[in-house]
């Protein structure tokens, strides 16, 4: 023991390298010293090569002109979708018919053209999943740990051109850099550092528990990748609705096919591109990952194909069960995320003015266009007064724009809330204002369509508050997805959980309240699938949750280890534990041909005695009963 201690703690000061002229001299002093340095060694060598085979390895994808702030190009009168067939020359130049289709992408902030994009059609879909297929094939042979390096490669790029990635997003959608920065970066950052940490914990073989009766047997389940699956994606977030799907695919050992909005197709291929980029470079097959690019009409080129395995799709309703009814085809599993209603239920005695500010962030995020933003404050009678002025104020001070639009400042303009997707919607919208009113609904400020006066898009909607709306009214009832505040009284607690759980949807929700018990009490009551006490969204930002819906707002999970296995083929695998010693034998008493009835029917109810009798004394008494049948 002493020798022990001498070797691990003798300072190395006072070692006698060539053992002259000391009595205690030994040649522990020698191997000690050479121990420690060989064996630093071997580290530095082991964490080099760490280094070398899992870290992020940098990519250049380079800038489109557009992302610039002083960029200019044509503006389109009355801009859509469909701009260039009223001006033919908003078409490339190599554009030579053949009876393809084009998309017209442009800043809905500026109605600047960005391009204009040819449509796939069927047979060019069709080309696409092949190629993924094809691609997929060596792709599912990768270990995790190099997926994760793609993941890594993938966030340390995002990371470093964060503010790049939010300006083009601004571009193509007309968001604002702080709506961009909150649901395009830091939700996809969040996603990919989830996938890093945790992915392969959720995808590695799991041993499960067994039974007496298979005590003898090993019983595992392992994740196989489903082959090519496909993403129907909506437009409200390009950046993030695009990479989270793929990144979450090609984790699990797919490949993916993703078929973007045609609102956001300029942008989604530029941050498809840098996934194509980061592959190439790591060694890769690009062609994991597809982009589709086409008119509604078309789609069922994707949701009917027999190779597409699975399918996710973000977006309304409508089109969430015509997509749902193509899978049917080949019986294609779906996840399906619509749309929400979702309420914030404001307990009495709630501090109204702690919890505006995130009130306004759920509201008006993304000019409204949240998928889980609140669409209705459910407040007690003796707090709507004050908040309906709280609002009504602090709405009267947003301020709208383009970020994106040069001045004399620089490019960001100092605006709260930027412009909506397109002006599609606004007559409805303002329908849905009026009718409130005319029902008895107050609305001191919004309402109506916003001419902005320095921007040239037409896409901006007033930020409205609407108080005193009827749980059962229209307004109350379906989906605004707009820059819409509105208020609805209640009396009592299961009064507001009764019109919380009184629309169609079931998307989200908040529960705010100077109590946290009684929050999480109202929010077990809530028909939905995810709820924030005393906050909004935040269970999005935590990629380890389930994320989905019940009801009308859809079904299955993104997100978490739910949602990762969703894109897998689990496949139960039971193996002997001990094969040498014990396996599986067919007693004689059940052997085929059965010799007799009564002593085989007398065994099997025994042996369900035995084991699963309610008491020792009925579980003995099938113990005795099979080994009396057994002879």
């Amino acid at each position: 023991m002493h020798s022990l201690f001498y070797v691990l703690f003798h300072p190395l000061n006072t070692l006698n390298l060539w053992l002259e002229d000391d009595p205690n001299a030994s040649i522990v002093d020698v191997l000690y010293l050479f121990t420690t340095f060989s064996a630093f060694g071997i580290w530095l060598v082991f964490d080099r090569y760490q280094k070398a085979v899992n870290s992020a390895m940098p990519f250049h994808h380079p800038a489109p002109e557009a992302a610039d702030p002083n960029w200019d190009s044509r503006v389109i009168p009355n801009a859509n979708l469909r701009s260039h067939l009223q001006m033919p020359d908003l078409l490339p130049l190599q554009f030579g018919g053949g009876g393809r289709e084009y998309i017209t992408c442009f800043d809905p902030a500026n109605n600047l053209h960005l391009t204009s994009a040819l449509a796939d059609d069927a047979r060019s879909i069709e080309a696409k999943i092949k190629r993924a297929k094809n691609a997929q094939v060596k792709w599912c042979e990768t270990s995790f740990g190099e997926r994760r390096r793609v993941m890594r490669s993938l966030l340390k790029w995002l990371v470093e051109n964060q503010e790049l990635c939010a300006r083009i997003a601004c571009r193509d959608s007309g968001k604002t850099m702080i709506d961009a920065a909150l649901g395009e970066i830091l939700s996809t950052c969040s996603k990919l550092e989830w996938l890093i940490n945790h992915g392969e914990r959720a995808l590695r073989t799991e041993t499960r528990y067994s039974n007496l009766m298979m005590s003898y047997k090993k019983s595992q389940v392992i994740y196989e990748p489903k082959g090519v699956v496909a993403a129907i994606v909506s437009w409200n977030y390009p950046l993030h609705n695009a990479w989270s799907p793929i990144v979450a695919s090609i984790f699990a050992g797919n490949a993916i096919v993703l078929k973007a909005s045609e609102h956001v197709i300029w942008s989604t291929e530029w941050f498809v591109g840098a996934i194509h980029k980061c592959l190439e470079v790591l060694g890769y097959d690009a062609d994991i990952v597809q982009t589709v690019c086409c008119w509604p009409d078309q789609a069922e080129a994707l949701t009917k194909s027999p190779l597409i395995k699975h399918i996710t799709f973000i977006g309304s309703e409508e089109i969430g069960r015509k997509v749902a009814m193509a899978a049917t085809e080949h019986l294609t599993p779906v996840t399906l995320e619509l749309g929400g209603k979702d309420p914030a239920i404001i307990l009495p005695d709630t501090d109204l003015q702690k919890w505006s500010s995130i009130w306004m962030r759920g509201i008006f995020q993304n000019s409204g266009q949240n998928c889980i933003g609140i669409e209705r404050l459910i407040v007690h009678s003796k707090q709507y007064d004050e908040l309906f002025d709280i609002l009504t104020e602090r709405v009267a001070k947003l301020r709208f724009g383009s970020v994106l639009a040069p001045t004399r400042e620089g490019y960001i303009n100092t605006v709260d809330c930027g412009s909506m997707i397109s002006n599609d919607r606004f007559n409805v919208l303002e329908e849905l204002v009026f009718q409130a009113q005319e029902d008895g609904a107050r609305v001191d400020i919004g309402g109506k369509e916003l001419l902005h006066t320095s921007c040239q898009g037409k896409s901006f909607f007033q930020a409205t508050v609407v108080g005193d709306a009827k749980p059962n009214s229209r307004i109350a009832q379906v989906e605004l997805f707009a820059p819409i505040a509105l208020l609805i009284r209640y009396d009592d607690i299961d009064d507001a959980i009764t019109i919380a759980n009184g629309t169609r949807y079931g998307l989200g929700a908040s529960v705010f309240g100077p109590h946290q018990d009684l929050c999480i009490e109202v929010a077990k009551e809530l028909h939905c699938g995810m709820v924030s006490v005393n906050d909004f969204g935040v269970y999005y930002l935590n990629q380890d949750l389930p994320f989905g819906g019940t009801k009308s707002s859809g079904y299955g999970r993104f997100g978490g280890s739910e949602g990762l296995r969703s894109l897998t083929n689990p496949k139960a695998i039971v193996t002997d534990r001990w094969p040498s010693f014990v396996q599986t034998t067919i007693p004689k008493v059940l052997d085929y041909p059965i010799r007799s009835l009564v002593r085989s029917w007398d065994f099997i109810h025994g042996l369900t005695m035995l084991l699963y009798a309610d008491g020792y004394r009925a579980r003995f008494n099938g113990l005795l009963q099979l080994t009396k049948a057994r002879r």
